[in-house]
């Protein structure tokens, strides 16, 4: 077997609009097309061995055990490499369960699809999934252990923390989007201006000035005695000299812990006799100069947490123990504890592992114990200095049991420190009685705390801590995302979105716009080249500047990754024509409108989808969209216009010359296409097209109707505002045209405007796209023979595939198929052919360049316009 290609879907997608995160694998089974597993001896029985927990995948039998019924009867090695995938990724703590494989049309070529929850994770399932089905087949040996403890290696590199995956978790269930910024916790909520930032549980509202007091414990504790707060005695030390001038003074047993440390790192406590204290002192150096020195206040460990100033948990933390049992020793203990399933390795689990280190060997020598001490029955051991889940620990909540006057008192610490989000650590025999009775006090204020021992805590109810964070950053009635209008099709799409941009521009949004030309905030190329895909959609939602969003979408970036937002207000769907069949297994037109639908199944469930009621395959889907839908048409007696007409719906239509909204039989005219000028005074019916479009798009989204015509008035098409989109130069004596129709349909579009266009000879200069079908090849050809007089044949620039002479040979077929005679030649060159079109340009000639490669035709067809006025000056 073969692994073809192997890509992360992470939006949504083909298979699925839900299912977000998908793994497509395109996998050649080769000589195993003809052996499905009824036909490999053994096969049944050495799967079951190796993964029993299969046992639970139901497949398509719909009962426990159907995925081995369906082995034992017979199923292709594509389905079985699809449910390994998926239970391996599960054993390693990553449950997932959707799964589907098809065959291409290619005969012995699969799309194996699974779902993933780490992309990394996901495409190591897949590739490990096929060598345990090799070996599965072979017979042979495979450590299955091993594969997934390198499975939660990898998800533990690459997973977001539990606190960052708590809050990410809390707002997708509010429908809130997200987007993972780099690689490590920094993650956006919300898109454009309305977007907020967290990493871990630091919030954009977080005020650095607190952070910097909350890592200063020194200031911190200071802070917190002038306001009458209890804090253990004690100062700051830098050598022995200080520590035993302090020691003197506070006595035995002191708490050492660096000036500038976290999460327990380099802390000492219970500290008794002046080599344990010189000992602690050289650990906690190791962290920072400046080491703090308290008197160690007796009593339990309790994390308070406070969000938005107000008390939202509480929970006692146990350090890591075993407990004797008078037979075991500590290490057979430990291992007895670890098997816990509640402990896992990393965050997976509620607990953590307990791992032996330097601080387990460290406190067992001070009890002097080894791992080999057998502790009496009942007897508890601590293993860790610091009560840290990351280390073993344990937390028991306590939120219910705390004190009014602590609550007060941990809502007044917030607000001196300033954290937004903020964890206090206290060392008191309980919470349930006011600090200053207990004699307990407050330990340290930690900014960025964990989450982990609130959400999941080993004992008591576990605390949505999560919410609160997030009803901070979004209080009811705040939005947190931006209108988003996509736009997909097989042509006028990029007309459209930016028709739609120059609309809600002119409306006082700032507009940030993808196309396949670049990318666009308010009219400013950010980035050049073809952005109609994810990562460029991902571009305009990530920028905090942004309002509105207006965004292409086409076919390569759906198929690739899927979509680059989780859900639009309007999709647009200009029309589905043949372009781009034979490739990534779309090969019919059926086959394409999967494709395009998934931006119109994104559609809100109160957004609308906008359709092309003149176009067959647009109009197929019009009654499968959950949600609302408005069509368009060239003709107002069009049968689907009526229909909806009838019904009461909104539709767009152009009627005697007119650009009209239609609610119900109500007409509400918007004005002259011909006054509109990227219609070309009303000849270019393709541009109305896209006219239309774009208006009813924006009359759902609420722009007034006036609003909508004064914008299209002064949207003036143009090389630099529309590159490749119908774009005329104007000469003395001929014009040229230039666009970017590739496609039959973009050729008939250019043939219906060149029957309004009088001249004397009409050239073209035309070129095969290498990558489309034969068929296509000959229909341009076809078009081309019939709308000019004489043809110039160049070459496109990537041939991807093709000969010259193959290309140019289906071209020729074409052109001597649309019955009339037509004269051509060929010059290889683009640049050289568009020169040797313009000088041989007559009085009344209108030369037509169908370029792939837009910006070099322009220059040159701009730079002899220049010289054709410098001529001009020269004379006067």
């Amino acid at each position: 077997m073969k692994i073809e290609k192997i890509q992360a879907l992470r939006g949504p997608n083909i298979w699925s609009i839900r299912r977000k995160k998908l793994i497509q694998m395109r996998l050649d089974l080769e000589e195993m097309e003809n052996y499905p597993t009824n036909k490999i001896e053994g096969f049944r029985e050495r799967i079951e061995k190796l993964i029993p927990s299969l046992i639970t995948h139901r497949c398509s039998e719909g009962v426990e055990g159907g995925f081995f019924h369906r082995v034992e009867t017979g199923t292709w090695m594509g389905h079985v490499i699809e449910h390994i995938a998926l239970e391996i990724q599960t054993l390693a703590g990553m449950d997932v369960g959707f799964g589907r494989t098809r065959e291409t049309k290619t005969p012995g070529v699969y799309n194996v699809v699974f779902n993933y929850l780490e992309e990394n994770a996901g495409i190591y399932a897949a590739e490990e999934a096929v060598k345990i089905a090799e070996a599965l087949i072979e017979g042979k040996d495979y450590d299955l252990n091993a594969c997934v403890h390198t499975l939660k290696e990898i998800r533990e590199r690459v997973r977001l923390g539990p606190s960052t995956g708590s809050i990410v978790e809390e707002a997708a269930s509010r429908k809130i989007p997200w987007i993972r910024l780099g690689t490590n916790s920094l993650v956006q909520l919300g898109y454009g201006v309305n977007q907020q930032r967290f990493q871990a549980t630091i919030t954009g509202k977080t005020s650095s000035i607190a952070v910097d007091i909350a890592c200063n414990k020194e200031l911190t504790k200071k802070m917190l005695h002038d306001a009458a707060i209890p804090v253990p005695i004690g100062d700051l030390v830098v050598n022995e000299e200080d520590l035993g001038i302090v020691i003197k003074k506070i006595g035995y047993p002191i708490v050492l812990k660096p000036l500038d440390g976290n999460h327990g790192k380099g802390s000492s406590i219970n500290v008794n006799d002046w080599e344990s204290a010189k000992i602690g002192l050289e650990h906690a150096q190791k962290y920072s100069r400046k080491v703090i020195v308290e008197k160690y206040i007796t009593g339990y460990d309790f994390r308070v947490l406070v969000i938005d100033n107000k008390m939202v948990a509480a929970a006692r933390r146990v350090p890591a123990h075993v407990v004797g049992d008078g037979e075991l020793n500590i290490q057979q203990l430990i291992e007895k504890e670890n098997k816990d399933p509640r402990r896992g390795y990393g965050h997976e689990n509620v607990l953590t592992e307990i791992e032996v280190d330097k601080d387990t060997l460290e406190l067992l020598e001070k009890l002097q114990y080894s791992l080999e001490t057998v502790p009496q029955r009942g007897e508890v051991v601590y293993l860790k200095s610091t009560a840290n889940l990351s280390t073993g620990g344990t937390s028991i909540d306590v939120t219910d049991m705390v004190h009014p006057e602590n609550i007060t008192m941990a809502e007044r610490i917030s607000k001196i420190i300033g954290l937004d989000v903020c964890g206090i650590d206290i060392m008191a025999e309980n919470l349930t009685q006011p600090l200053k009775e207990s004699g307990g006090a407050i330990i340290e204020v930690n900014a960025a705390p964990g989450f982990r021992m609130h959400l999941a805590p080993s004992e008591g109810l576990p605390r949505n801590v999560a919410a609160p964070v997030v009803d901070m950053l979004y209080p009811q009635g705040k939005p947190f995302t931006i209108p988003i209008i996509a736009v997909t099709g097989t042509n006028g799409k990029t007309t459209t979105t930016r028709l739609i941009s120059h609309i809600v521009k002119s409306n006082g949004y700032r507009v940030g716009f993808t196309t396949s030309d670049g990318i666009y905030i308010q009219n400013t190329m950010l980035s050049k080249g073809d952005t109609t895909g994810p990562l460029s959609a991902e571009f305009i939602l990530k920028d905090p500047t942004v309002e509105f969003a207006v965004l292409e979408t086409a076919r390569g970036g759906i198929l690739r990754s899927g979509l680059g937002f989780s859900q639009c207000d309007i999709g647009v769907l200009t029309n589905i024509e043949e372009d781009h069949l034979g490739m990534n297994d779309i090969h019919s037109l059926r086959d394409l409108t999967k494709v395009k639908r998934v931006v119109l199944d994104s559609v809100k469930k109160n957004g609308w989808s906008v359709l092309n009621a003149d176009n067959e395959y647009s109009m197929k889907i019009v009654n499968d969209l959950d949600c609302n839908v408005a069509i368009f048409s060239m003709d107002e007696n069009n049968p689907h216009i009526v229909k909806f007409a009838k019904e009461g719906k909104i539709t767009c239509v152009y009627e005697e010359g007119f650009v009209t909204i239609k609610k119900g039989d109500w007409k509400i005219r918007i004005g002259k296409a011909k006054d509109f000028p990227i219609t070309m005074e009303g000849k270019a019916r393709f541009m109305i097209e896209n006219v239309l479009a774009a208006s009813l798009a924006s009359y759902l989204h609420g722009f007034g109707i006036e609003d909508i015509s004064n914008s299209l008035r002064t949207f003036i098409p143009s090389a630099q505002l529309t590159p490749g989109r119908l774009n005329v130069f104007k000469f003395k004596s001929f014009k040229v045209l230039i666009d970017f129709a590739h496609n039959p349909a973009g050729y008939e579009a250019i043939e219906d405007y060149l029957k309004n266009v009088e001249s004397t000879k009409k050239i073209g200069i035309i070129s095969g796209v290498g990558d489309r079908r034969d068929n296509d090849i000959r229909e341009c050809g076809k078009i081309a023979g019939r709308m000019f007089d004489h043809i110039i044949i160049r070459n496109e620039k990537h041939l991807r595939g093709r000969t010259e002479d193959e290309i140019n040979g289906l071209i020729i077929e074409g052109m001597q198929a649309s019955g009339k005679d037509v004269s051509y030649e060929i010059i290889p060159k683009e640049i050289e052919a568009l020169k040797h079109a313009i000088g041989m340009a007559e009085e009344g000639t209108f030369i037509t360049a169908l370029s792939d490669v837009i910006s070099n035709a322009i220059d040159l067809v701009q730079e002899y316009q220049a010289r054709e006025l410098l001529e001009d000056d020269k004379n006067l």
